[in-house]
């Protein structure tokens, strides 16, 4: 979508490209920042709705969103590279991501009819982990342990760059042990329905194993082409979640590999006791991708995106040509 080209003044400048996403807190735009003698970058810049941003407690968010993602430097993350407010408005500059979300790779296989590779599914969330295994351990410059919970990990925040990448997005609700938590403080509920775990979907306090149930939500998406759980409803939601069975993977995915299948059904467990850490997950899913014949790599995603998005396709690099093995 388009935007009337606009320039923002601060800390140098930056020209408004296309509206990206629209979010109920926040627009993002793919911008350029503009310097002297001609130094140009690309960006992605999240502006906040000035209706949250008049509202104390959700402009605290942004704000501990910009300084708790700033210092979250990893591969599999996306960067923030400056925090600004300009008369009354507040924006965040980011590491531009060229390629698609993870809802879009979902809805374009299910537009084909076509299967996601389970490797491929299996490798992308895998990456996912290392970027929670990351943030659930990051420590201050006092090495303390900050206890960081991402609390919105879902497939429009999950991005895939053309050349392979996976880049975990938007720390937006996350919560840490130095930040306020209007969450917490008033037994509310926050993050998107469908992916929430049941303490989470309940308002309790929440920790790192709630962002492990959301990834195994995502994996199992990936691989049905559907969401594990479906209801519109928020206390239907909330009951299909916390109240019904545990949905049954192995059999709601008959296709898959039982021991694919089994994990997801381990980190969906009810109890969060039962669930892995990030870096158990992930590694457990590594060595699955191992043990099959097509294994998960970024070639393999660069590969598979270019197929499954020819028109918009668009790698920083020449595209490989070998296959990984």
């Amino acid at each position: 979508m388009t935007t009337p080209a606009q320039t923002i003044d601060y800390l140098g400048k930056f020209r408004l490209m296309r509206r990206v996403a629209r979010g109920g807190m926040a627009t993002v735009y793919e911008a350029e920042q503009i310097g002297n003698r001609g130094f140009t970058k690309r960006v992605a810049l999240k502006v906040i709705h000035d209706n949250y941003a008049r509202e104390p407690e959700w402009l605290q968010l942004f704000i501990d969103e910009a300084k708790l993602s700033a210092n979250l430097v990893h591969g599999n993350i996306v960067q923030i590279y400056q925090f600004q407010e300009v008369d009354g408005r507040f924006y965040m500059a980011m590491e531009f991501i060229r390629g698609v979300t993870v809802r879009a790779l979902i809805d374009r296989h299910r537009a084909l009819d076509e299967p996601v590779p389970p490797a491929i599914a299996a490798y992308i969330v895998s990456r996912v982990c290392r970027a929670l295994d990351f943030a659930h351990n990051f420590v201050d410059d006092l090495g303390r342990r900050l206890y960081i919970v991402h609390r919105d990990v879902s497939p429009g925040n999950i991005l895939l760059t053309w050349d392979g990448q996976v880049k975990l997005a938007d720390f937006g609700i996350a919560k840490a042990r130095t930040m306020h938590d209007p969450a917490e403080a008033k037994q509310m509920t926050i993050g998107k329905k469908h992916y929430m775990s049941p303490e989470q979907v309940l308002g309790l306090k929440v920790d790192w194993r709630t962002d492990i149930f959301s990834s195994a939500v995502v994996l199992f998406e990936l691989l049905a082409r559907e969401q594990l759980f479906r209801e519109i409803e928020t206390e239907a939601a909330m009951d299909e979640v916390t109240v019904a069975p545990t949905p049954n993977v192995t059999r709601l995915l008959p296709e898959v590999d039982a021991g694919l299948s089994g994990l997801i059904a381990l980190a969906i467990s009810k109890d969060p006791m039962l669930r892995p850490n990030a870096a158990m997950f992930g590694l457990a899913l590594d060595q699955w991708c191992a043990r099959q014949k097509t294994i998960g790599s970024p070639e393999r995603l660069q590969e598979h995106l270019a197929r499954l998005f020819p028109a918009t396709y668009s790698p920083p690099v020449e595209a490989r040509h070998e296959s990984a093995t």
